[in-house]
């Protein structure tokens, strides 16, 4: 009924517009670093000796912690809510990515080399569809992290989103309310995650 009546009013599209647009970017932007990144410590020993201490530390880091800090340094605004997501999506990306590149059969890597396979030709035919899907669990995993990040993000300071829906709900003790915001959220970490799965059957069929 409280999702029927927040629709009816056009609060609950406005409130999931604004969660989807910091979820689309942060996750974007993570998905994008996290794969580079994770390819860099993958093909150099130097490069993982430097970030490794750093995407350990960091993802250790709880960043119900660090959210505050956010809103302080980028206001109360997109940014902020897009960095704190993005802090959390990157990581998982990161290690998933080079774990899968790393996980490389050696054996077929030496076999396409053996009949000239030049080492662009080893890293798009053989490291990367290898990696490949490691590389979507990482993006699966970050998709839950990525919710999390939206609302302990709104939770510190927004104008309007689920979790600014949800803090609101809680503050007034209106419990349709609030269950409306976690639904929401559970919906779309189910469709979201649905969707990676087709995907990936579509773009991985040797995977069957």
């Amino acid at each position: 009924v409280a999702l029927v009546e927040l629709a009816g009013t056009g609060e609950l599209q406005k409130h999931m517009a604004t969660s989807a647009l910091e979820f689309a970017w942060g996750y974007s932007v993570a998905c994008v670093l996290g794969v580079l990144l994770g390819l860099t410590m993958a093909s150099s020993k130097t490069a993982k000796q430097v970030l490794e201490p750093w995407v350990s530390g960091l993802y250790a880091t709880p960043t119900v912690a660090l959210a505050p800090l956010f809103i302080l340094w980028f206001g109360i605004g997109i940014t902020s809510k897009v960095m704190v997501v993005a802090l959390l999506v990157l990581f998982p990306v990161i290690i998933n990515t080079e774990a899968g590149l790393r996980n490389t059969s050696q054996q077929l890597v030496e076999t396409v080399r053996a009949f000239g396979a030049t080492p662009r030709q080893i890293f798009f035919k053989v490291s990367l569809p290898s990696a490949l899907p490691f590389i979507f669990a990482g993006f699966k995993l970050g998709i839950g992290r990525g919710l999390i990040g939206v609302v302990v993000a709104e939770l510190f300071g927004a104008r309007a989103g689920l979790g600014q829906l949800i803090q609101q709900s809680a503050e007034t003790f209106n419990m349709p309310n609030l269950f409306a915001g976690v639904t929401m959220l559970a919906v779309a970490g189910i469709a979201l995650t649905s969707g990676f799965a087709w995907l990936e059957q579509k773009l991985l069929p040797w995977r069957d």
